[in-house]
């Protein structure tokens, strides 16, 4: 095996009754030694991405093998006068806060991240700050696990816009999306819409750009990947810290539109990639809840270009693996957390396994 020694199952967050659906989350340790699993907790009876859901937390105080199972929710929606929170990713600030960043999404089809603070380990949250600037309003997608500190210091979420009509005039979601990359440049306080926004030039996409992810390569160029339709993710890549950014084009990850993710190691360096690499091709059986997102495979790198022949994480054919997040609590070892539904879960996306890996 290529990218570890070892790798095991650590835990799963089953739907359940009036909890239909847990996806998209992340990890951060916390000062007294706890390592905390922030995701997206689906209340009601649907599971569908615009249902009720809060954010809720589980925790670990052996290093990621074992979880309490009582979930702590950590974000009400209706504290904010909506009924969706989802899509987790956590961040250490400056400061020393704890950073927890969500979307929001609002009854006339926007959507909104928010970072919220925490200065006790998200006990509680003394600021919510918006990360939109209120000019973008739209339904704008931010994947779970997806803020990227660089090494400027500067903060960059990566974003896809589906652009949207008013609801009062018959409401209307194009399904293609264009990327676009906020920033912000004292460590999360305010915000600003990049310079740009990325487009997929071909003419037979249902799905344009979907589902924008982000890393910096060891040069300090950084690399943007994105779900599409045509049986490859594609990329992009900026040489000025995410302002602008190179025409989309395929990358070497062959995949359906399912997300990818890439996460630096911090502390030896190594890139690790885990996506789906079997496209939708016309003709290939697909499972009813798997969604064809299977296999699930890791990859190594060091250079973030060239990656290893990737290893099997998960290949249940009746099963779909997706919206995977990878932190590291220490140069040896990766938690991963991803979707991992199947029949007796309704959907791929209600499920999430927790599982341990040993570089």
């Amino acid at each position: 095996m290529n990218c570890f020694k070892d790798t095991h199952i650590t835990g799963y967050l089953r739907p359940g009754m009036n909890n239909p659906r847990n996806s998209e989350g992340d990890f951060i340790s916390l000062k007294d030694g706890r390592i905390m699993f922030a995701y997206s907790r689906f209340n009601s009876d649907s599971h569908g991405d615009g249902a009720p859901s809060d954010i809720a937390a589980i925790f670990s105080d052996d290093g990621g093998e074992t979880y309490n199972t009582e979930p702590v929710i950590l974000k009400y929606a209706k504290a904010f006068g909506v009924t969706n929170l989802m899509s987790v990713s956590l961040l250490r600030m400056n400061n020393g806060d704890a950073g927890l960043f969500y979307m929001k999404k609002t009854a006339d089809g926007n959507s909104e991240c928010i970072l919220s603070r925490s200065n006790d380990e998200c006990r509680t949250f003394y600021m919510d700050i918006k990360c939109f600037p209120s000019k973008c309003k739209g339904y704008h997608v931010m994947n779970n696990n997806r803020v990227l500190r660089t090494s400027s210091g500067r903060l960059i979420i990566p974003t896809t816009l589906h652009r949207a009509s008013d609801p009062r005039e018959g409401y209307y979601m194009d399904e293609r999306g264009c990327a676009v990359y906020f920033g912000s440049d004292d460590d999360g306080y305010t915000w600003r819409e990049m310079d740009e926004v990325l487009h997929l030039n071909a003419a037979h996409t249902k799905t344009g750009l979907q589902e924008a992810g982000a890393e910096e390569m060891p040069n300090g160029v950084i690399y943007s990947y994105f779900r599409t339709d045509l049986m490859v993710q594609y990329e992009s890549f900026s040489y000025n810290d995410g302002n602008r950014w190179t025409l989309p084009q395929p990358s070497t990850f062959t995949s359906p539109a399912s997300p990818m993710k890439i996460a630096r190691n911090p502390y030896t360096g190594i890139y690790y990639a885990i996506w789906n690499p079997i496209p939708n091709y016309n003709g290939r059986q697909k499972s009813r809840y798997g969604w064809g997102r299977t296999p699930l495979v890791m990859a190594k790198s060091s250079d973030c270009i060239t990656f290893s022949e990737p290893d099997p994480l998960e290949n249940d054919p009746d099963r779909g693996f997706c919206y995977p997040c990878i932190y590291f609590p220490d140069a040896d070892t990766a938690l991963v957390a991803y979707c991992s539904g199947g029949e007796e879960d309704k959907a791929c996306l209600c499920r999430i396994t927790l599982r341990k890996i040993i570089l």
